[in-house]
């Protein structure tokens, strides 16, 4: 899961996703290439969730695969990074801390941990599907206007599939279910934070990777070598170690990001960012044979209503009246992807 600050700064063609002469995509319309883009973007994302409830299962502990998850991307775009050094390390503090602290560290731990106490349907579709109320909690706060219209409609959606994912471990009460999914509603609101973060820089899709992973990876790195976070994977399987570094590190760390931004360009935000909300639902259909799980009435309700709520939630407002706008309009900021966090009048996104 990996948001992009798409828009405000330039993207290379060559970190953005294939190229429109790739001989592969050479006999595909812009808008095909776009698609195709998005739906590897999807199962890739799907894969986050999938990973986050495999991770109990398997050889590794948390800490290996942040280990995997950060520093993978560090080692294949290390030239890359190398000549966005001035960019990266001009980020003011407080925009990076949110996004560190957003998506890095904290975040991993918090989904991983979730995940292994629920499932991939609960990781699916709460972390992603809360991050709207997030976002717009934290817009209202800080005064860049309310949500309106189907933005709110989408809201409501999303707050009621919540509630009926984790209603029936209420009574009788399911601590474990009801720990994970409060663990998983943190997860949620730390990746409002970097959403809303990512806002504040500008960097392109391979910069804002570079900013989130290194210092992400130093921090693991201290905590696993001062025996905080236990490590196992000298002794893990291989088998473990490749998944993790396939789905984690160049999926989630490096793909997810750089195609994301690849299909916003050829489709448009609107458009990317409804298709991306099929995630959850791709989570539910993936983890019945990769798996086993069998999805509960809970999920059938609670995951339809989270996507219709996403979908929503990232339409656009209606613009007011010509007769109210003001006489001035103000100078905008940067807008941003559907995955960097709303603007007052753009869609307010739940794309990881």
């Amino acid at each position: 899961m990996v948001a992009t600050h798409t828009t405000g700064a330039t993207v290379p063609p060559d970190a953005a996703g294939p190229r429109t002469g790739n001989p592969g995509l050479r006999g595909l319309s812009p808008q095909a290439q776009g698609m195709a883009a998005l739906l590897v973007t999807v199962a890739i994302w799907a894969s986050f969730a999938l990973s986050a409830r495999a991770l109990s299962s398997s050889s590794l502990l948390p800490a290996d695969a942040a280990l995997l998850r950060f520093g993978v991307p560090l080692v294949v775009l290390f030239p890359a990074l190398w000549r966005r050094r001035h960019r990266i390390v001009a980020v003011r503090p407080g925009a990076a801390l949110k996004i560190i602290c957003g998506a890095g560290v904290p975040f991993f731990l918090a989904a991983m941990h979730g995940g292994a106490l629920t499932s991939a349907a609960f990781v699916g579709s709460i972390v992603p599907g809360m991050v709207p109320l997030f976002v717009s909690a934290l817009m209202v706060a800080g005064g860049r206007g309310a949500p309106r219209g189907t933005q709110t409609a989408g809201l409501g959606l999303i707050a009621v599939g919540v509630v009926a994912l984790v209603w029936r471990y209420v009574v009788p009460v399911d601590t474990d279910v009801l720990a994970g999914a409060g663990v998983l509603l943190v997860a949620s609101g730390l990746w409002a934070l970097y959403t809303v973060g990512l806002r504040e820089v500008d960097l392109d899709p391979v910069g804002s990777i570079g900013l989130l992973c290194l210092p992400s990876f130093a921090v693991i790195g201290v905590l696993v070598l001062t025996g905080v976070l236990p490590t196992g994977i000298a002794q893990a399987a291989g088998s473990d170690i490749a998944l993790f570094l396939v789905v984690q590190g160049l999926g989630v760390g490096l793909c997810a990001g750089l195609l994301y931004a690849f299909a916003i360009r050829r489709l448009g935000a609107e458009r990317s960012s409804a298709v991306g909300s099929l995630s959850p639902v791709a989570v539910v259909l993936l983890a019945i044979p990769l798996l086993g799980e069998s999805p509960t009435p809970a999920v059938l309700v609670g995951v339809p209503l989270i996507t219709v709520g996403v979908v929503l939630a990232n339409r656009r407002a209606a613009p007011a009246p010509a007769a109210a706008a003001p006489a001035a309009r103000p100078h905008p900021s940067p807008s941003p992807s559907p995955s960097s966090g709303p603007s007052p009048r753009s869609e307010v996104s739940a794309d990881a």
